[in-house]
């Protein structure tokens, strides 16, 4: 048996090596010759998952450490019988903690301010819930969730409801045919002027073109990004425009990592009959504590304590071209909440 992982995926080494020959790589270093005889993939978004990668190997099941996985053809998996298994909402905690160091380095407080939240699935709920708690006025939009009926979305508005109301704006949106370029000219026209722009969910949901003049213009009065279109090459001119700028590092916190490695590990286990318990979680890892209501001023005091994100920002803008070796030596950061 052979499992194929990324070296960069923290807390795994050692894990499967009692019951199967493991191989770790760089993620953009896997290839199909690595994978023709391997049973298992742990990846992150670096390994693209395709028929280029996959056709004519033993590849069974692939986990990826991400809630993420565009990087993955699901169909061509389905056909193949390819079992997928995702880390959803192990990095929620991580994104919300990043939102919120974004929304306090832009000055935008939660006394008369409208926010705006564009896909409310595990991260979303969790910026919603910290939000309102700190007191921002919340307002909510998720349009696949509205099509498909789910309970709970009522309250959500249309998206040009929400662009029209919102004073920040931050996407949480999976990258799919309908989310592509979704941030578009069309979108930025119809904001309210001055907005707050945040994303730590896909590069390719924002039209690059179309950000870049709205900055330009006014119409987006400043953005905080974490993710780009075309990473690691990164546009030099939107980074010069942006306010905040990190290496797409949002979910990066030493628990989120914990239970995304963890959510990998069991599911492979579990697929292959692996003696690996199926509450596995890493041992030298921190837990995670239950989250409880914070005011702004306690959210505020507990990122001075626990992130600085001007220093990630400082890290990127002094070598752009470093973004995957910032990016994959990064430091995770203690969850505060």
């Amino acid at each position: 048996m052979k499992i194929v992982i990324d070296d960069k995926i923290p807390f795994i080494q050692g894990v499967f090596e009692p019951y199967a020959e493991t191989v770790y790589l760089p993620g953009g270093a896997i290839d199909a010759d690595t994978v023709r005889e391997a049973d298992a993939l742990i990846i992150r978004t670096r390994t693209a998952c395709d028929a280029a990668l996959l056709a004519g190997s033993r590849v069974r099941i692939i986990a990826t450490a991400t809630i993420g996985y565009d990087h993955i053809d699901t169909d061509y998996c389905r056909r193949a019988g390819i079992e997928v298994a995702t880390a959803a909402g192990c990095n929620a905690r991580g994104v919300l903690q990043w939102v919120c160091a974004a929304l306090e380095a832009l000055d935008v407080r939660p006394e008369g301010a409208t926010l705006g939240i564009v896909g409310v699935g595990h991260v979303g709920e969790a910026v919603r819930q910290t939000a309102e708690e700190a007191g921002f006025d919340v307002i909510c939009c998720d349009p696949p969730r509205v099509r498909r009926g789910e309970a709970g979305t009522e309250r959500f508005v249309a998206l040009e409801e929400l662009l029209e109301r919102a004073d920040a704006v931050t996407v949480h949106v999976p990258l799919d045919e309908t989310t592509r370029e979704m941030a578009s000219e069309a979108f930025f026209a119809g904001a309210k002027r001055g907005m707050v722009f945040l994303n730590s969910s896909r590069g390719e949901v924002v039209h690059e073109t179309a950000l870049k003049e709205a900055l330009r213009s006014g119409r987006v009065s400043r953005a905080a990004l974490d993710v780009w279109p075309h990473e690691p090459l990164i546009d030099k001119e939107l980074l010069a425009l942006s306010s905040i700028a990190t290496p797409h590092v949002a979910g990066y916190s030493l628990q989120g990592k914990a239970m995304g490695t963890a959510l990998a590990v069991r599911a492979v286990a579990a697929f292959l009959g692996l003696p690996i318990a199926d509450d596995w979680y890493p041992a030298e890892a921190p837990k995670r504590h239950p989250r409880t209501g914070l005011t702004w001023e306690e959210i505020t005091t507990g990122m001075a304590q626990h992130y600085d994100i001007r220093a990630d920002d400082a890290a990127l803008r002094a070598a752009p071209e470093r973004f995957e070796e910032l990016r994959g030596n990064y430091r995770f950061r203690p969850e505060f909440f």
